[in-house]
Parts: C-alpha cells; structure tokens; sequence
C-alpha cells in the first residue's frame, strides 16, 4: 500500500507546483499590464535626471486614482506614436511661457527655477520663444536635457499647440532602479509648488 501512494503523491506535488507556476506568470502579466511597467531611457532628452540606458519604473494607476501634476515624468505615446518620457510643465488651463527677463519658464506667470535643479548644466530652459495657453485635458512636456530634446516645443503647429492628451499618459515614472548605483525615487521638484 505504501507503493501505491507514492506515484499519487508525486502527481499532486506536480500539479501544484504547475498551478503555482502558472498563477506567478498570470499575476506578472496583470500587474505587467495594468499597475507597474518598466521602461529605459533611450536618449539624453531627460539627462541630467536620467542618462542612457537608466531603468525607471512606472506607476500606471497614478492617473486613475489622481491627475497628472506639473513636475511629474511621465511616460505617453509621443507625437511619433513611440513610447517617450518627458517631464510635465503645464496641465490643461495653463499658460506657459518662454521666456522672462532672467531666461526663465514662467507658468500662469510664476518664474520656475530650473537651472540648478534638473535641467542639463549649462543648458538654458528653452532657445526658443513660445506663449501657450494649453487645452484642457491636455499637457506642456519638455526634457530636462532642453538642447537635445524633441518635445511640445517642436510640435508647435500640429493643431494642438504641441501638447500631447492626458488619455497618451501611460503612467509617472516614480523610481530609477537601474544601474544600482543610481537607485532614487523621481518625485517633483518644489518649484513647481510655487505655481497656481
């Protein structure tokens, strides 16, 4: 009788370690899907927060549960159709501005102060002048690597004052994981508390 339990019990170890298998990979895949993405950074747009090759982690139920904030990175489909990441400057109903007297972005009139925050050294907030007033439901992005990135700045006359939908938002990129050496959380900067 000892014999013949054997087998029966190797067969039930199998098929719950099977079922466990299988229900990891489904979990993974909804959590893939629906809450937590990871994506690189392709190009210097966003240096000097984030380099080439940097992992970041992205929140895809940050929108869900709240509205997108000025400051936030997020990632969207871009104006090419391709996933990009750029950093929020405006959100519907404001009017962002280059540039006042000292070089600086102003949003609904409030300066921000960049430079020495995530902007790229040496790098000016923009080389070109614009006023924007942006659409409801929609946003104002630039990298923070402003002479090497293709942003709202470039889609000017696309019919939407080069702001991109709130519904392209895929979800804000809350931590860089990879390399280690550069492990942070990717939160927005306190300038942007200054504007209202």
């Amino acid at each position: 009788m000892e014999t013949a339990e054997a087998p029966a019990k190797k067969t039930s170890g199998f098929r719950d370690t099977l079922l466990f298998t299988l229900g990891g990979i489904v979990v993974a895949l909804l959590v893939h899907a629906f809450v937590l993405q990871s994506f690189y950074i392709p190009s210097e747009s966003m240096e000097k927060t984030l380099l080439i090759n940097d992992r970041v982690m992205v929140n895809k139920l940050a929108f869900t549960f709240g509205s997108v904030d000025r400051g936030d990175i997020v990632v969207f489909k871009g104006w090419d159709g391709e996933d990009t990441i750029k950093r929020v400057i405006g959100v519907g109903g404001d009017v962002v501005k280059c540039c006042d007297a000292q070089r600086r972005i102003t949003v609904n009139g409030t300066p921000l102060d960049e430079e020495n925050k995530y902007l790229y050294p040496g790098v000016y907030p923009s080389g070109r002048q614009f006023e924007v007033k942006v659409p409801q439901g929609r946003l104002w992005l630039m990298g923070d690597n402003r002479s090497n990135s293709l942003d709202s700045r470039a889609f000017l006359d696309d019919g939407h004052y080069g702001t991109v939908s709130e519904d392209d938002v895929i979800g804000r990129a809350f931590a860089r994981y990879w390399p280690l050496s550069r492990l942070s959380w990717l939160s927005p900067p306190e300038t942007f508390s200054a504007v209202h």
